[in-house]
């Protein structure tokens, strides 16, 4: 079935970096659009970053010049680097994808990062 599973957060200053990873199994990686939301408390989840299959890339405006998302069509990983960090991206970070008829949303379990100030 499909999986995935996030690696990569924990508590860092603000301007720091962290690299997120999201390992990937049980479909067909190369085909599918990948993504990362993040959910703040209180707040409603929320699309951080989104490759495609062939590498093209958008990002949240918050974001935008700080993360780079990519991914390795051949180790089914798809990586979040975020630099330049601030306590508003301070929230449980989430890989997703959408796979399927029907276009079924999978989600990993999140990964919490947390910007001090």
């Amino acid at each position: 079935q499909v999986r995935l599973v996030e690696s990569g957060g924990g508590l860092v200053q603000a301007g720091g970096s962290l690299r997120l990873s999201c390992a990937a199994s049980g479909f067909v990686f190369r085909v599918v659009i990948m993504a990362w939301y993040r959910q703040a408390p209180g707040n409603q989840r929320e699309l951080v970053a989104r490759i495609t299959s062939i590498g093209s890339t958008n990002y949240a405006d918050s974001v935008r010049g700080r993360f780079t998302i990519s991914r390795d069509n051949n180790k089914n990983t798809v990586t979040l680097q975020m630099n330049s960090l601030k306590p508003e991206d301070t929230a449980v970070y989430y890989c997703n994808t959408q796979y399927g008829s029907g276009n079924v949303n999978y989600w990993g379990q999140g990964t919490q990062v947390t910007v001090s100030s």
